[in-house]
């Protein structure tokens, strides 16, 4: 890519008593170059700005060009943050996974909506999974020279049919070779596997996870652990594809297939190595393993472990925050997805101890989905206006901020809270997670 297709970074925080403060960034200033080289991304950036000595030409929001030439301690960080981490644009997929939640939106949203990203870059700074086959030979030496490792990988399958048939990319038959350079080159990667019934699970299934398991040998493993998730699916979905949703059969007999696995990665590898998402035990309605079982929460992100951890962090800060009793008296009800209906009911029955206050607890699937079984994170406004007109729903809604666009106010169909709210007849309070949630509940009116 060349310098020309890299535009000025777009300063968007300057953080309080930061050099960039006392130097007078502000929001809305571009920074251009570091040393004479434009970063691509915030790779880049983070790794030039950790010299001792820097010449930086900005851009400020009137678009006036200035150089300034700073002297710090090595690795002292400036305090900018940026409007995005890409300077040079998104690498996009050019997969045609049947089973991509892109692609099973339906058409006329907001365009971020629309994003394909395969960008290793993301996947580095934030943990979102790639699949390896949009990269140029370019990317591949900047990955070894930077060492950028671990990167999030999404296998599905280790057999080339297999891999091949999901991504539909010819490409994707190469992941065996590919995992083999991460190994050669000491770099690592967490590995996931969407299961797609009658397509890459049962043999399919062992199979992967056994290939994978030869890469997690020696001092540095170049695979960490795989999380094994099942497919999502919605309404939108193209009709000529081949996917079937995740039973609670299903969800049993993979469950089972995994535990059996896990017992063969501990004594051979002293840890479990593969991981169950907690999506099979919610479709199952099984128990959720306990925290022990999580080890150090290697796939929090990709939903391993992280309803235990949810739990387990509700009763350690509900000791800490919640009164015995509340005064004047509240009513409130916490919409949630019902997949964690089972699970959070304790949660409800400990809020309600509290003299005074009154949770009722909300478990919606999502007709906008077409999902019998929904997590908190894909209900939308229309979910809610549809499900809830009419119900008493008392003094609010407590609603898990994770239901709304990043710092916005918007569901993923585009509905806004205000819009919600107005439609209800009451009150909505985003809570972004269980401390917000509690004081919420404690607070004085």
């Amino acid at each position: 890519m060349s310098d020309a297709t890299i535009r000025p970074a777009l300063i968007s925080t300057v953080l309080p008593d930061s050099i960039a403060a006392e130097l007078g960034f502000e929001v809305g200033d571009a920074l251009v170059s570091i040393n004479g080289v434009q970063p691509r991304d915030l790779i880049d950036y983070q790794f030039l700005c950790a010299e001792e000595y820097l010449t930086l030409e900005v851009l400020d929001s009137r678009g006036q060009a200035h150089q300034l030439e700073i002297e710090k301690d090595m690795d002292e960080d400036l305090g900018l943050g940026f409007e995005t981490a890409l300077f040079d644009g998104l690498i996009q997929c050019n997969n045609r996974c049947p089973f991509c939640f892109i692609d099973q939106q339906p058409p006329g949203k907001r365009q971020s909506l629309y994003l394909k990203d395969d960008d290793y870059r993301l996947s580095f700074l934030y943990g979102s999974y790639l699949t390896l086959t949009n990269l140029s030979s370019r990317e591949w030496q900047r990955i070894e020279q930077l060492r950028l490792s671990p990167l999030y990988v999404s296998i599905h399958a280790t057999e080339p049919a297999v891999r091949s048939r999901l991504l539909k990319n010819p490409r994707a038959g190469q992941i065996r070779e590919q995992l083999q350079w991460f190994q050669e080159r000491r770099l690592q990667i967490h590995a996931q596997v969407v299961v797609c019934p009658g397509i890459n699970d049962g043999e399919h299934l062992t199979q992967t996870l056994l290939d994978l398991a030869q890469f997690h040998q020696g001092e540095i493993p170049a695979v960490i652990s795989v999380a094994v998730v099942p497919v999502g699916l919605t309404r939108f979905r193209p009709a000529e594809d081949e996917l079937s949703p995740v039973s609670p059969v299903k969800a049993r007999e993979v469950i089972a297939q995994v535990q059996g696995l896990q017992k063969q990665f501990q004594a051979q590898f002293g840890g479990q190595f593969a991981w169950l998402a907690d999506e099979w035990f919610l479709i199952a309605r099984q128990e959720l393993p306990p925290a022990a079982h999580y080890e150090d929460y290697p796939q929090i992100g990709n939903g391993v472990g992280s309803i235990r951890q949810f739990l387990q962090q509700f009763t350690d800060l509900a000791e800490e925050i919640l009164p015995a009793q509340v005064d004047p008296p509240r009513h409130y009800t916490w919409v949630v997805g019902n997949a964690v209906e089972q699970a959070f009911q304790p949660l409800v029955t400990r809020l309600n101890t509290v003299e005074g206050l009154t949770v009722s607890l909300v478990a919606l699937n999502s007709d906008y989905w077409g999902q019998e079984i929904t997590v908190t994170g894909l209900l939308t406004g229309q979910d809610l206006m549809q499900k809830l007109s009419g119900r008493d729903l008392g003094d609010g809604l407590l609603l898990p901020a994770l239901m709304l666009k990043h710092d916005d106010t918007c569901f993923l169909d585009d509905v806004t809270v205000e819009e919600v709210a107005k439609a209800l007849q009451v009150p909505i309070f985003p809570v972004a997670d269980i401390e917000a949630l509690l004081w919420h509940c404690a607070e004085e009116a």
